[in-house]
């Protein structure tokens, strides 16, 4: 039996496409197999062979020019000149860990928690956004006595042994925990009447679930712990929902003792555009905070912000020690990100652009009746496709086809989504106004080229 992972596996190279290609990624494919693990995959039926970056664009081996409109790893950009010249700067200076006195890591925190409400107000650091979300689980379950989280049902939140086993879009070949609980993600193109998916509406619909899955937890002896997500279910389809309707859940979840856990890997360092964190959107305090991939701009820095009580129930007993965490390159290169988000204005640029973006590719629902919703917050948006637009049948087939397609107009994304048909639109916020037609104009040249 074949085990696929929704997140791995659905915008993929297979052996089966080797055929096709050119002597020279074909070699480079068989090479990876040859040396790397198994597990290992990449995009695209025809991998793209990327040597050089700049901003929202990449270069290929061959000098071909690509629109980034997927990468939130290089959040800012491309090889950023200030993330550039600080990491440059420090490792001139010295690089070590955390156990000797160094200002970087205070002086960033300082400015870190300046950004967060005032509850939240410790902080802790590590490398990869799945050691940030280990470390997370590890405090609700000190915190609340109890091992039970909830996450949602296309969730994505790391490959620790902790994080792999709340997320379940690893695939079936990876077991979830025997305490965890999945609830449907709140999807409000796809609930529709059925759960009065209109805001304050789906803020019950989505607590209910919660609750239920509380309950569920007590009967089976599970005492809980706490419920873990990104505000933009971005691996569950980019559902961002209308804002403020997280508030019950959260009331849900404190009321039954357990902790929020927000996962701002995706939705944080001003992505969404009207907020700097995701969870600011929907006016919640969460309990901890776990932040990753655009922290360093492609240096591998994490962190964790918590309130102090929330913390205390670890760190008061457990020493905590990451070689790597918080050591000065990766500090110096986070400053640099916080920095420039402040002084670029990257924030409102966001919200501004995303914006027009958004309303750019509503338009081309006008045109093509495959696609079904396109739904957003900030430079974050989602594109569904679907076969009808009165049952709204996902159209997964032709999700992969567009994004084959948009490889071959210069247009780098994937996609999301439980059924793979909603293409996740999250460029560097480099992107540009003048970006769009490209983004766009590929995009209604793909769908038309299908279709043809």
């Amino acid at each position: 039996m074949v085990i696929r992972s929704t997140i791995m596996d659905t915008n993929s190279f297979r052996a089966e496409h080797a055929a096709g290609l050119d002597p020279d990624t074909r070699r480079l494919t068989e090479r990876r197999d040859t040396v790397l693990g198994a597990s290992y995959r990449l995009f695209y039926r025809n991998p793209v062979h990327l040597v050089r970056g700049e901003g929202q664009y990449l270069w290929d081996a061959s000098g071909r020019k690509y629109l980034d409109a997927y990468n939130n790893v290089a959040s800012l950009g491309h090889c950023h000149p200030a993330v550039t010249a600080a990491v440059t700067a420090q490792m001139q200076q010295l690089n070590t860990h955390t156990r000797y006195l160094h200002e970087n890591i205070l002086n960033y925190t300082d400015d870190l928690l300046s950004t967060m409400p005032a509850e939240l107000n410790k902080a802790m650091y590590m490398c990869t956004g799945s050691e940030a979300n280990d470390l997370a689980i590890r405090v609700a379950k000190a915190y609340s006595g109890g091992e039970g989280i909830i996450a949602t049902t296309e969730a994505y939140h790391g490959t620790s042994e902790l994080t792999s086993g709340i997320s379940p879009a690893l695939g079936t070949g990876q077991p979830l925990a025997p305490t965890a609980r999945l609830v449907e993600a709140p999807d409000a193109y796809r609930l529709g009447s059925t759960a009065g998916a209109d805001g304050s509406e789906l803020g019950t619909w989505f607590a209910n679930r919660i609750r239920a899955a509380i309950a569920d937890m007590e009967a089976h002896g599970i005492r809980f712990a706490g419920f873990i997500a990104d505000s933009i279910f971005s691996s569950d389809g980019v559902l961002p929902g209308p804002a403020g309707y997280l508030r019950e859940a959260a009331e849900v979840i404190h009321r039954a003792g357990g902790i929020i856990i927000a996962d701002e890997v995706q939705p944080g360092f001003g992505r969404t555009g009207d907020a700097f964190w995701g969870f600011q959107r929907h006016g919640i305090v969460p309990d901890v905070v776990t932040l990753g991939k655009p922290m360093g701009n492609g240096i591998p820095v994490s962190g964790l912000v918590a309130k102090a009580d929330v913390l205390a129930a670890f760190s008061d007993t457990i020493p905590y020690f990451n070689t790597f965490g918080g050591n000065p390159v990766s500090m110096a290169a986070a400053q640099a990100v916080l920095s420039t988000i402040r002084a670029e204005g990257l924030q409102e640029h966001s919200r501004v652009v995303g914006g027009s973006l958004l309303d750019a590719l509503r338009g081309l629902g006008d045109t093509h009746e495959s696609v079904g919703d396109v739904r957003g917050a900030g430079l974050f948006i989602g594109f569904e496709l679907v076969k009808d637009r009165t049952t709204r049948e996902p159209h997964r087939e032709l999700a992969l086809a567009v994004l084959e397609q948009l490889r071959e107009r210069g247009v780098l994304t994937s996609v999301a989504g439980p059924h793979g048909n909603v293409l996740k639109l999250r460029p560097p916020l480099a992107f540009q106004p003048g970006d769009i037609d490209w983004l766009v104009g590929a995009l209604d040249d793909s769908l038309t080229a299908l279709y043809a």
